[in-house]
């Protein structure tokens, strides 16, 4: 997931933080040419999904004796795919972290 995805859910954040607060924001729609949330969520997902297929099929290929694949090319696909996996799982983490700090605020 890149940094300007995770920049517009915090901003996202912050606009419903604040109107539940009772301030009033620059803007309650996102702006224009910006990316949306489920769709950045989405695009992240898959791409770490695609990551995991593509070092699941090179361990396959590598474990058949398949001549094309070499020990530490599916290795670094491996620890790749459970890298994004982490970060995926942190996000995530994050993010019903702040869920949960909106939901209970006090309005």
């Amino acid at each position: 997931m890149d940094s300007k995805g995770i920049e517009q859910v915090l901003s996202t954040l912050r606009a419903t933080s604040a109107a539940a607060g009772g301030r009033a924001t620059e803007a309650q729609s996102p702006p224009a040419g910006a990316a949306d949330f489920a769709q950045v969520l989405q695009n992240s997902i898959a791409q770490v999904s695609q990551t995991q297929q593509q070092a699941e099929g090179m361990a396959a290929n590598f474990a058949a004796g398949n001549s094309t694949e070499n020990l530490a090319d599916v290795m670094i696909a491996l620890q790749t795919a459970n890298l994004s996996f982490q970060e995926m799982i942190q996000v995530r983490n994050k993010l019903v972290s702040a869920y949960q700090d909106v939901m209970n605020m006090q309005v």
